[in-house]
């Protein structure tokens, strides 16, 4: 059987990613630890906007990560699904603004 490009163990090594450089690694880290740290946004709110990134960035590993992370901070299945149906609409919308790129050359090219 063909594993997955993606191996969920693989989520557990993330922290060695500085090794191979470990300046940037700690800065990069230091960096992510301290946006998660409570401020104007909760800890809850950054859970649930960093579940709907990883939907829309489609990191299954960021999924799983912040899956657990709304879970051990109480937050429903219900109102996870609504941050990621909240990335699903801006990424849809994204994609439809660019239509309008389309319909300025569309125009240009059929003069």
């Amino acid at each position: 059987m063909k594993k997955s490009y993606y191996q969920p163990e693989d989520l557990k090594k993330f922290g060695s990613i500085a090794e191979w450089n470990e300046d940037l690694g700690e800065k990069f880290f230091d960096y992510y630890n301290s946006v998660f740290e409570e401020g104007s946004l909760s800890k809850r709110e950054k859970s649930l906007i960093a579940l709907a990134v990883s939907h829309v960035l489609q990191c299954p590993y960021c999924i799983d990560s912040y899956t657990k992370d709304c879970l051990q901070r109480g937050i429903v299945k219900e109102d996870m699904m609504e941050a990621v149906h909240v990335g699903a609409a801006i990424k849809a919308g994204a994609a439809l603004v660019h239509g309008v790129q389309m319909m300025n050359r569309h125009d240009q090219l059929s003069m």
